[in-house]
């Protein structure tokens, strides 16, 4: 069984208690916690009522979580400024504009959005949703590049994010733009860029408001665009051509 995680507290169950024991007068005296470690130890336990239970379920859940989609050919790991994960990530965001006629000059992918990493081997169905659990679709706009260095020095501010191939970017350690480039070229005030980022950053969250400021949005809700989705679709494109998922750090964004 893999690792769901590492450790439960009873932290939280405790102030839902000491809430709920509020309103009939009630106060907590005492409280106290234990930490369980969850791994595979309580496989060689199993619990014939809780396994009778789930039995109907894992059938199903097998069917999606198992199939293999891809084949990695190193460890990909999410990390500021740069990783190898968060690369790949933000290069299929960009190599997915062609299949809706969108042809974006850079992609951007919040570090926190990827929640797990991804082991050389054999890729499953049920790694990339760990990797991308959330509902997130993926979508384009359009920033003119006096917002494009706004958002980029909300980025810098951060201490990096995932963005594509394109970009070359250098911060300082105190978090402040140097300087940015899109295919080369120092970003220029009145050009305009067209992005490939997912919906949930497209409103302006995880810190980077500047993403509102964006014109002539495509925003791809239909379930079929949910990132998950896309990035495994790219991985079996690469598994029938005989390819493995790989990355490698380029300097994207820099700190110095």
């Amino acid at each position: 069984m893999k690792r769901l995680f590492n450790h439960i507290s009873s932290i939280l169950l405790l102030a839902t208690l000491a809430a709920a024991c509020s309103s009939h007068r009630y106060s907590v005296e005492k409280a106290d916690f234990r930490r369980y470690t969850i791994d595979s130890s309580y496989d060689n336990l199993p619990n014939a009522e809780a396994e009778k239970f789930i039995a109907p379920y894992r059938q199903t859940v097998d069917s999606i979580m198992s199939p293999i989609v891809g084949y990695a050919k190193c460890n990909m790991e999410a990390g500021r400024p740069e990783s190898l994960l968060s690369n790949f990530l933000t290069d299929i965001l960009v190599a997915a504009g062609s299949g809706f006629g969108e042809k974006p000059d850079l992609g951007i992918y919040n570090i926190g959005g990827i929640r797990a990493s991804i082991s050389k081997g054999a890729i499953k169905a049920g790694d990339i949703i760990d990797v991308a659990p959330f509902e997130n679709k993926l979508c384009f706009l359009t920033l003119n590049g006096k917002d494009l260095i706004s958002l980029f020095e909300q980025i810098a501010a951060r201490g990096g994010e995932g963005v594509s191939s394109q970009v070359r970017a250098v911060i300082s350690k105190d978090g402040k733009l140097r300087s940015l480039s899109i295919k080369g070229e120092p970003v220029r005030a009145e050009a305009t860029y067209r992005i490939a980022t997912i919906d949930y950053l497209a409103e302006g969250n995880d810190g980077m408001p500047a993403f509102t400021l964006g014109t002539d949005r495509k925003m791809l809700q239909d379930k079929g665009n949910n990132l998950r989705y896309i990035i495994i679709s790219h991985l079996q494109r690469l598994m029938k051509e005989g390819k493995m998922a790989e990355s490698s750090l380029e300097g994207r964004i820099t700190v110095e």
